[in-house]
């Protein structure tokens, strides 16, 4: 039996920028910034100029602060 086909899938949400900037309590050049120098997860691609980014590398990246 293969083991990833029984494992828990866990669904992850996508969330647009303005909740990004709720959660961290950064501006928008801030976390683009700190995308460009790795240091903030980067969104992923909807189509067209649309992005957003995965809530749980969101939380990861805020509890990793926390430490």
């Amino acid at each position: 039996m293969d083991k990833g086909a029984t494992e828990t899938r866990r669904v992850t949400r996508l969330i647009r920028l303005p909740e990004v900037q709720h959660r961290v309590g950064l501006g928008r050049s801030t976390i683009y910034r700190w995308m460009a120098e790795g240091k903030f997860p980067k969104p992923v691609q909807l189509g067209g100029y649309a992005v957003a980014w995965a809530e749980d590398e969101v939380e990861a990246w805020i509890s990793d602060r926390l430490k």
